[in-house]
């Protein structure tokens, strides 16, 4: 499994113009390549394909004068910068066609030197190498100092360094690992999604949303204020900016931590996990729709599911269409619709049930069924003979004269 692994890096004043120009430079290849085809289409010309493309934006443009500054930097970083043009076609060629699933992709459009986050990739081509003395080096950037939270299990493959809207940077390295399966449990556990209890498990825990962007509103809003004070293009408005981004960083630095932590403990405790496949895209549009981003549901579930697969445990999303929360968990009984503002309903055979408890026991079962039923398993009901009472005809159901097994019937 291919995993990636994230630290905060500290560049010189030299270096950061050095990282400055680098992302300058695959930005204008990037839109250079964009035109080329965009042209290439607009005169109803063969496509521009790859080889060509890079010959045309890279090679040829280096002798020319208003681009010969392009030699200034790395040539995998230039190279790198069409590879992500391509790759952005292929995706909207195939969401155009239908190959890709989910939502419709967009075709690539122009980058900005204004964009709130700038990278640049460099691949094993590129002889990046991590010194003994723990820095980075680069090709024509020089050594990075790092951060290194934790050491990296093998030889990085590739590593992207990435200046964020805060003016942070980072190094991400794409590592190859190896799965190392978890000591297997009896433990199995159903996981409810919401907002006032950000996790209810099928065992009964709830887990409360910590809410990480509402504690944080009136900083934000403070921060906001004054950055609408300032005049565009002033060197205060710039500052203002960055410090309207760094509180925004660390409400999301806040959440992906608490999040790693939670879904950590669920894997490791756990020998399989259900989650309800939420529509999240519909839940952002609603009155709900701040609270829903605020929750994080999409990222926490993504951890679940690789971190199953890394450690050897079972993952899997329900059908969002089920009806965990009008079902009961004790007897199977469908019960009517329930409004949000009912928290526990009473079955007609006892049972009591908290609306989230009994929703999470619901996917608990509800995966269980479907996991069970995976690999080759009947999924349908087997053939039953119908009771007597039901193999007859009604005649008076009958509108007209028809023909059943060659006998008429009125």
């Amino acid at each position: 499994m291919q995993l990636r692994y994230n630290y905060r890096v500290y560049p010189t004043p030299s270096q950061q113009i050095k990282l400055a120009r680098a992302f300058g430079c695959a930005r204008v290849v990037f839109n250079d390549g964009l035109r080329a085809r965009q042209r290439a289409w607009g005169q109803s010309l063969p496509y521009v394909s790859d080889g060509q493309l890079s010959k045309q934006v890279i090679t040829l443009a280096k002798g020319t004068p208003e681009r010969a500054w392009l030699s200034e930097v790395s040539a995998v970083v230039l190279q790198q910068a069409l590879a992500d043009l391509n790759v952005a076609y292929r995706n909207f060629f195939a969401s155009v066609t239908g190959k890709r699933r989910g939502r419709k992709v967009a075709p690539p459009r122009l980058r900005s030197r204004k964009d709130n986050r700038q990278a640049i990739r460099f691949t094993a081509n590129a002889r990046f190498k991590v010194l003994t003395n723990g820095r980075l080096r680069l090709p024509k950037i020089g050594d990075l100092d790092v951060r290194w939270s934790r050491q990296l299990p093998a030889d990085p493959s590739s590593v992207t360094v990435i200046k964020d809207a805060a003016g942070r940077y980072f190094a991400s390295f794409v590592v190859q690992t190896l799965d190392e399966p978890l000591p297997q449990t009896d433990s199995e556990v159903g996981i409810d999604l919401g907002l006032t209890h950000f996790a209810v498990l099928s065992d009964g825990t709830k887990v409360t949303a910590p809410k990480f962007l509402r504690r944080a509103a009136r900083k934000l809003r403070r921060l906001q204020q004054n950055l609408s004070r300032k005049q565009r293009g002033s060197n205060n408005r710039e500052k203002a900016v960055v410090k309207v981004a760094s509180a925004h960083a660390r409400v999301a630095d806040t959440r992906r931590d608490w999040q790693h932590k939670l879904s950590t403990a669920i894997i490791r405790e756990n020998q399989a996990v259900y989650v309800e496949d939420l529509c999240v895209v519909g839940l952002g549009r609603t009155r709900l729709a701040k609270s829903v981003h605020d929750a994080g549901w999409a990222s926490f579930v993504g951890m679940l599911e690789y971190k199953a697969a890394r450690n050897g445990r079972i993952f899997a999303r329900i059908n969002r269409f089920a009806p965990t929360s009008r079902t009961c968990s004790a007897c199977g009984r469908l019960d009517g619709p329930k409004p949000l503002s009912i928290r526990s309903w009473t079955c007609l055979c006892g049972a009591v049930h908290d609306r989230d408890v009994n929703a999470a026991r619901n996917v608990l079962a509800q995966g269980r069924w479907d996991n069970s039923n995976a690999c080759g398993a009947q999924v349908r009901p087997a053939s039953v003979p119908a009771p007597r009472r039901e193999a007859g005809i009604r005649l008076d159901a009958a509108c007209s004269t028809r023909s059943v097994e060659g006998i008429s019937v009125l």
